[in-house]
């Protein structure tokens, strides 16, 4: 059914039961896994104060940090992953690497690190799944 699998992380509850999910979907269907972190490029760091390289950075450890965990968690399970820490708006980031790797569906946490900053700037999962052209999973946090 899936040769390939795209799940998005951010190291949030909900994101890390949906890398579970995808796992365990990845294993039994013996289908390759992807693993994408997005650093948001819309920042609040858009001041004088903190230097917005200095946090992207930081932004960039955590992402690698999550996707290292992902990569340990899928090497258990004996299911091959690629990774990789994209940078920019995080559904169009997620899109656009389920089509350059040209995956079979997409899972996603149902929500994020800031379900508050998601009703501001709108629902990173809501967009994926409007602009996705394969089937995607949503995973809730329980």
């Amino acid at each position: 059914m899936y040769d390939s699998i795209l799940v998005a992380t951010d190291g949030s509850e909900a994101a890390s039961v949906a890398v579970e999910h995808a796992i365990d979907l990845a294993s039994g269907l013996g289908a390759t896994l992807y693993g994408v972190a997005v650093v948001e490029t819309r920042t609040e760091y858009d001041n004088a104060i903190v230097d917005p390289d200095e946090a992207e950075d930081h932004l960039c450890e955590r992402a690698e940090a999550t996707l290292a965990s992902l990569e340990e968690r899928a090497a258990g399970a004996d299911v091959p992953v690629e990774t990789a820490v994209r940078v920019g708006v995080p559904h169009d980031e997620i899109v656009t690497y389920a089509d350059d790797c040209g995956v079979d569906a997409i899972v996603v946490g149902a929500r994020g690190r800031s379900s508050f900053k998601g009703a501001l700037l709108g629902s990173t999962v809501d967009a994926v799944v409007r602009l996705a052209t394969r089937p995607v999973l949503v995973v809730g946090d329980r």
